[in-house]
């Protein structure tokens, strides 16, 4: 079977969700994931739970295109922000189809190890109820700055619907190891964040986060082994989170969109051998 792809909506995140799925079904994806819990940042455009309009639109666009939801986005581990907020942003994920719930932990104190465990727990028995798993990310200027310290959450935790979101750019700038992808249970891994990216790592927490929300590479560019990360990874699917400002500009939304699949497309086939189904 071919390789499955997803379009993260970070890679776009000024289309909205209609617009986002409908540029995935014209350049080939599988599916998108979905911002469905906003962050204040720029560029996020009005939540679904907030407007009936736009959600009969989103409904429409995965009916009709056949694209699928693979995750949602981004259920934060903070002090003022209780787990039961996100309840509706799942429910309407489940609703939509989705499987898998993104989540990362942004508190400031290196020891509030058993907050973090804690909330990632309440996060993902919430999420158990609509058959969601819950995917800790690792960004390296976050809480957790490597593959270590998420793992070790999950692991306490102890859920059966935990797991672990490697993100190739994190996998980069914490300098995770190859080695440590096989120490994971394959059964952590439902789904990859993949984009490229250059050789030296930034000395500041300003440089690492414009590089992951404004000037990531295409794969195939920069230095990430993909080949040898895929080969320590069970088969799942790959979705390409990817945004870069410049690129979006020269090529517009849809042709970047397609230029990040056609890149990665031919890095796999290039590459890597796939096997399976590749199913979420």
């Amino acid at each position: 079977m071919t390789q499955a792809f997803s379009l993260a909506h970070l890679t776009l995140i000024r289309c909205t969700p209609p617009e986002l799925i409908q540029i995935a079904a014209r350049t080939g994806y599988d599916y998108v994931g979905l911002r469905l819990i906003p962050m204040g940042v720029p560029g996020e455009g009005p939540s679904l739970l907030e407007n009936p309009g736009l959600l009969q639109q989103t409904k429409a666009a995965f009916r009709d295109t056949g694209v699928k939801l693979l995750d949602l986005e981004l259920a934060r581990i903070l002090p003022n922000i209780a787990p039961a907020t996100y309840l509706p942003a799942m429910e309407l994920a489940a609703e939509l189809g989705a499987r898998h719930v993104i989540s990362s932990a942004w508190t400031t104190d290196p020891g509030d190890r058993d907050f973090v465990v804690d909330r990632y727990a309440e996060i993902c028995d919430l999420a158990s109820t609509f058959g969601l798993t819950v995917e800790l990310e690792f960004p390296s200027f976050s809480r957790l700055t490597n593959l270590q310290e998420a793992a070790e959450i999950v692991r306490a935790a102890d859920r059966s619907n935990g797991g672990i979101l490697i993100d190739t750019l994190y996998f980069h700038l914490s300098q995770v190891q190859l080695e440590e992808l096989e120490r994971l249970p394959p059964q952590w891994i439902h789904f990859l964040h993949i984009s490229d990216t250059a050789k030296q790592i930034p000395a500041t927490r300003e440089g690492k986060i414009h590089i992951a929300r404004d000037d990531r590479r295409y794969v195939g560019e920069g230095c990430v082994d993909f080949a040898a990360i895929f080969a320590r990874l069970p088969d799942v699917p790959y979705a390409i989170e990817l945004p870069n400002a410049r690129r979006v500009k020269a090529l517009g939304y849809e042709g970047h969109a397609r230029r990040c699949l056609e890149t990665a497309r031919q890095y796999v086939d290039t590459y890597c051998v796939t096997a399976g189904s590749n199913s979420a």
